[in-house]
């Protein structure tokens, strides 16, 4: 019986994203500014979810709550059984690196970097970084850039940029990847591009995937689609 009890909590506390009455405020002179209010939210492996709202309401600051960039006021954010924000620096640190896939809008690369080199920056400071190259290079022939693994980020167009940025995202094979408008900066038909090979690449990896974006084309290939508003994430 007891193993059975311990299998199913298992099953029920980790591969999931567990967020509860998370609220932010910022101070301010005339008192706090609430942002984000009373949010709750459960995701498991697997699951993908856009998050739209009007500019303003929220999305990047939610995003980097669950990516534990930023404390919430109050609330809690459970990444595979593990708050993030009651682990000391140094293992935050690391809890980040492993369990969590960042993609901005901005692509971030290196410039002085190859691309095979920018999509292994985040093994750096992983155990036995030498056996990550094999699923680099494997992440950039599934993106498309089998043959650019050399080149420079100023040799690459703006798709091919952010090809490296999803690559880079999954090479040590997070639980959670949160992506902060990947397609903004890009023209529609590569936007486009980007957006099926994102929900591919998830679909293949089985993350949890969180895209915060304005597109209703980017969250339309998303199983699920939520609005943030001052009254709060509700499903749309």
């Amino acid at each position: 019986m007891t193993k059975r009890l311990t299998s199913l909590y298992d099953r029920i506390s980790f591969h999931l994203l567990e967020v509860t009455n998370l609220t932010k405020e910022y101070p301010t002179p005339l008192g706090p500014l609430r942002i984000l209010s009373n949010i709750s939210l459960t995701l498991q492996r697997g699951d993908a979810v856009a998050v739209m709202g009007p500019s303003g309401s929220g999305k990047s600051t939610l995003l980097y709550i669950l990516g534990a960039l930023e404390p919430p006021t109050s609330g809690t954010v459970v990444l595979d059984g593990r708050d993030p924000f009651r682990l000391g620096e140094r293992e935050l640190a690391a809890f980040r690196n492993r369990e969590i896939g960042f993609v901005f809008q901005d692509h971030c690369l290196l410039p002085q970097c190859s691309v095979l080199e920018n999509v292994l920056a985040p093994t750096l400071v992983a155990p036995r970084r030498d056996r990550y190259e094999d699923r680099a290079r494997e992440l950039l022939a599934a993106v498309g850039l089998a043959d650019r693994l050399h080149h420079r980020p100023a040799e690459l167009s703006g798709g091919e940029k952010q090809r490296v940025a999803l690559a880079r995202a999954l090479v040590l094979k997070p639980l959670l990847l949160l992506c902060d408008e990947p397609t903004g900066n890009l023209d529609l038909h590569t936007a486009d591009s980007v957006a099926t090979l994102l929900v591919d690449l998830h679909r293949s990896q089985q993350t949890i995937l969180v895209v915060v974006t304005h597109s209703p084309t980017l969250a339309s290939k998303l199983p699920v689609c939520y609005e943030l508003r001052d009254e709060g994430l509700t499903r749309r």
